[in-house]
């Protein structure tokens, strides 16, 4: 079974007052939830990883966003260490994948064969993969079950660069016509006249 992660535990500062992850795009969507309904589209099953609450209503409503859209929500205790802690989060609770295809919930814009993708190269046998377009690597990124040790034992803000430089040469490079695996909302302006993917 092939598991879609999706890293929705960030902090989005650079975006200002408002929550990044529940921004509408043009059609309306969150931004999050786009993110997850792309995701879905080509995963057997898929969590999301998401910072615990600090009193606001914004932590739930998120939650409850990801709910809606099919994804088991899982909290990451050690959200604010960074990237690698929500990741490590997000492998663990999904131990008995196969594989994971791991995305963040700001690329919106993915599209899901690209995801399928991905997922169909993992279940071919590749222990890593990503898709690219233009001669870029963008996501989301393939990991075989033989990395998860690696990638429960994450932590930081670097997410999971180590583990990806430590196999590049046994990456598989998948071609995509899918200009959204390089695109993230970190501005409100970067989603305008945008909608989903």
């Amino acid at each position: 079974m092939i598991t879609g992660v999706l890293l929705a535990a960030g902090a989005g500062t650079r975006f200002g007052p408002r929550s990044k992850l529940l921004h509408p795009l043009a059609d309306g969507t969150p931004v999050a939830a786009a993110a997850a309904t792309s995701l879905l589209g080509g995963v057997d099953r898929a969590v999301a990883v998401v910072r615990p609450g600090r009193g606001e209503v914004e932590p739930g409503q998120l939650a409850e966003r990801l709910a809606a859209a099919g994804l088991e929500v899982v909290t990451a205790p050690t959200a604010e260490r960074g990237m690698g802690a929500s990741l490590a989060a997000g492998v663990a609770a999904a131990e008995g994948a196969t594989g994971w295809v791991v995305a963040l919930a700001d690329m919106p814009w993915i599209a899901p064969a690209t995801v399928a993708a991905v997922a169909g190269a993992l279940r071919d046998g590749a222990p890593l993969a990503a898709p690219f377009h233009a001669g870029r690597g963008g996501h989301p990124v393939g990991f075989a079950a033989e990395l998860g040790p690696a990638l429960r034992g994450l932590d930081g803000d670097i997410g999971a660069r180590p583990v990806v430089a430590a196999h590049r040469e046994r990456l598989v490079a998948i071609p995509v016509e899918d200009p959204g695996i390089h695109r993230d909302l970190d501005r409100p302006e970067d989603g305008e006249g945008a909608t989903t993917g």
